[in-house]
């Protein structure tokens, strides 16, 4: 897997989103966000709205990140149905993987803006929602967008990945 040479930041996600002009913002919780639970409450918006930006590593080297809404399950074996490989080739990425691969830490990656485009899926519930809240870099802050501009922003497919 790539190796990154520094650790993106907060700013570094907001000048990708001023670069593509991407109609989103970071946002600065009143409370902290530890779980999805918690985000939801201090953002006022229900579980659903918050989403979050999963990686996943296929057959040990092949990365692909995952959005699903923060308390659905994702279903690795529909991920591996999809890609026609056994269950056991998709796994969760590490958090140093995540690291590596996204340029956030664990519990701060968003949905795009990564040092290399990664294949993406969007599991089509997020797309229902208005008003979406994800990951802003840290675990401080957090991103806010409509979803139906995410799914262009992230240059994501839509596929169906939560049980």
């Amino acid at each position: 897997m790539h190796i990154i040479a520094s650790v993106l930041t907060v700013a570094d996600l907001t000048e990708y989103i001023r670069a593509h002009n991407i109609p989103a913002e970071i946002v600065y919780p009143p409370a902290a966000t530890p779980t999805v639970p918690d985000a939801a409450q201090a953002m006022g918006v229900s579980s659903d709205a918050i989403i979050k930006s999963v990686l996943f590593v296929i057959r040990r080297t092949e990365p692909l990140l995952v959005i699903a809404n923060g308390e659905r399950w994702i279903d690795q074996r529909l991920i591996a149905d999809r890609l026609g490989v056994g269950k056991k080739q998709v796994r969760i990425a590490s958090p140093d993987q995540v690291l590596a691969q996204t340029g956030y830490p664990v519990g701060g990656v968003p949905p795009f803006g990564h040092p290399r485009p990664l294949p993406t899926w969007i599991d089509p519930a997020v797309l229902e929602q208005g008003t979406i809240y994800g990951g802003g870099g840290d675990d401080s802050v957090l991103l806010r967008m409509q979803a139906a501009d995410l799914l262009s922003a992230a240059a994501a497919e839509v596929i169906s990945v939560c049980g």
